[in-house]
């Protein structure tokens, strides 16, 4: 069995640099995903991504970043996974966006749940990104997905 890879994707009716620059720049991307970031994508750099809601911070080193492609490597799920993003010029002058997130360690079993996990998190972070470039809405999907911090299941 192959190993499992996180996949998440959606149209955002933005130009392609415009979409980039979203997950590129910290400042538009805690708009719709992390709390605080170190500093701007850039290949070779380590940067550093922030959810004070959660506690949580994560070194982040980029691999590659421009206007067609992002590549990084996190340690998010304990271990180091590659997350890249992919920007499609549609037609229409909109963007396709790709979120794939491989190289997950341990077990099949928790490969597995990482997948599904990172799965959900991209869905969440596509959607808000959606809202904020197309609309100017903050969904704070992201933020609000464990009302009761990391490893809460936030039911009442």
């Amino acid at each position: 069995m192959p190993d499992p890879v996180a996949r998440a994707e959606m149209q955002i009716r933005r130009p392609p640099d415009e979409v980039f620059e979203a997950f590129a720049d910290p400042a538009i991307t805690s708009r719709f995903w992390f709390t605080g970031g170190s500093g701007r994508l850039a290949p070779g750099a380590r940067v550093k991504w922030a959810w004070a809601m959660y506690g949580f911070s994560v070194d982040v080193d980029v691999r590659a970043a421009d206007p067609e492609r992002i590549e990084v490597v996190w340690s998010a799920y304990g271990a180091p996974s590659t997350i890249e993003w992919r920007f499609t010029p549609l037609a229409d002058g909109t963007t396709f966006v790709s979120i794939a997130n491989s190289g997950f360690a341990g077990s099949g079993a928790e490969k597995i749940k990482a997948a599904l996990d990172a799965t959900e998190g991209f869905a969440f972070v596509l959607a808000g990104a959606k809202a904020w470039l197309e609309h100017g809405v903050e969904l704070n999907l992201v933020r609000d997905r464990f009302p009761k911090g990391l490893g809460g299941d936030g039911a009442s």
